[in-house]
């Protein structure tokens, strides 16, 4: 397998400097907003990264599903491998990458529950058929080859048959507090654009880095 020339080229868009925004959030708005625009896939889809208990990191995509003045929050069962990851080490990182649009940004910190009535309200609006599913499996946990969950679901479904499907304890949200952006703008000739925000001293300090 010959990869050494699969490459694209860069250069639909750039970084205006002198139209930056104090708070990255608002700045990550903006960007998230073209690619919401732009994108065909999910454009709310992220890398989210954690640390394991052997000190490994640990990778798997997330869906974003809030921006607030506080950070990024996104759901999950707290049994799951991430939520164990969390329990032992918050810090994270995200990472969305918009390919369509050439942007990605990288975003480093600390991660912590949301307050359960934020959660159970999420929860309510999800389609039935995803809160059931949040009833019936037991993330990350090891199931036979074989196993189907066929039935398993027809049991939940009549449990709650003709009510509300309460959220179940283990399921919730969790918010990413930022400490530091990295937003990254392809450019021609792997000179690409790239802007950093780094929250110290209690203000956010902005600096471009080389490509």
């Amino acid at each position: 397998m010959d990869l050494k020339n699969l490459r694209l080229s860069y250069g639909i868009n750039k970084i205006d400097f002198n139209n930056l925004e104090e708070n990255p959030i608002i700045f990550f708005k903006r960007w998230f907003e073209v690619a919401l625009k732009n994108t065909k896939s999910e454009a709310n889809s992220c890398v989210l990264s954690t640390i394991t208990k052997l000190n490994t990191p640990s990778t798997r995509v997330v869906l974003l599903k809030d921006i607030t003045d506080n950070g990024f929050v996104f759901f999950t069962n707290f049994n799951s491998s991430k939520s164990t990851d969390i329990s032992n080490n918050n810090n994270v990182s995200l990472n969305f990458y918009w390919p369509e649009i050439e942007r990605q940004v990288r975003i480093n910190g600390t991660v912590t529950k949301i307050n359960r009535k934020k959660s159970v309200e999420y929860f309510q609006s999800r389609p039935r058929e995803s809160q059931l599913g949040a009833w019936l499996s037991e993330q990350s946990s090891s199931i036979n080859f074989d196993h189907s969950f066929d039935s398993e679901l027809n049991i939940i479904a009549d449990k709650f048959k003709d009510k509300d499907i309460e959220c179940p304890s283990y399921w919730g949200g969790y918010c990413v507090k930022p400490l530091k952006f990295e937003f990254w703008q392809g450019r021609p000739s792997r000179l690409h654009d790239r802007l950093i925000y780094e929250f110290e001293s209690n203000c956010w300090k902005l600096k471009r880095l080389a490509p």
